[in-house]
């Protein structure tokens, strides 16, 4: 099997491609990510994505390797990432709050040997509760989720902030499109329910 490589550190995005089963490697990205208002949400995960799966291509010259990246469209329109530190994590949530936002999750799987990706994204739409200031802090202090995009983990107690949740995939919110990626990993002929690839 062609050996898969994700091009991240993130525990989450492990977590979730430990479902599919299949052996991989995990590099960190040589990938400056970047966030621009004036870029398309779609067109800036697609991207940043893509940028990072090739990134170690010197590193891998002859492997899949899987780049994801996202952010998150607040309810006044502006694209926001990560917080990195408590009190910016404090704003997003205290500015999400009763509203409803969307998720932008991009996925790039590049083969490395033949110099061809597939490139593509996913959204998810959250509506968070009314919260108080003392529940965003509380909440924050108890789980610091300060390296995911929206300052929360649905995958944890971030679920208890949410009101609706919307989307055909769930593992998009969480950073790492399953569904899609399955697809991505067909195309390159890796059969994730034989457990196979084509060479």
């Amino acid at each position: 099997m062609k050996i898969i490589v994700l091009a991240s550190t993130s525990p989450y995005r492990m977590q979730l491609l430990r479902q599919l089963g299949l052996p991989f490697h995990v590099a960190a990205p040589q990938y400056q990510e970047q966030i621009d208002q004036e870029i398309a949400p779609e067109l800036l995960v697609k991207h940043q994505s893509a940028g990072k799966a090739r990134s170690l291509a010197h590193r891998y010259p002859d492997a899949l390797i899987i780049g994801s990246d996202q952010v998150f469209v607040d309810a006044t329109g502006r694209v926001v990432g990560k917080p990195a530190d408590f009190e910016t994590a404090v704003r997003q949530l205290r500015g999400m709050a009763g509203k409803s936002h969307t998720f932008y999750t991009g996925l790039s799987v590049y083969d490395s040997n033949r110099d061809e990706a597939l490139t593509g994204f996913a959204t998810y739409r959250v509506t968070l509760r009314n919260l108080t200031e003392r529940q965003i802090r509380d909440y924050l202090e108890r789980e610091n989720p300060l390296d995911c995009a929206g300052s929360f983990k649905v995958e944890g107690l971030g679920i208890a902030l949410m009101e609706r949740l919307e989307g055909d995939d769930y593992t998009t919110l969480i950073g790492l499109p399953l569904i899609k990626l399955v697809d991505y990993l067909e195309h390159f002929g890796v059969r994730v329910l034989d457990g196979k690839a084509i060479s």
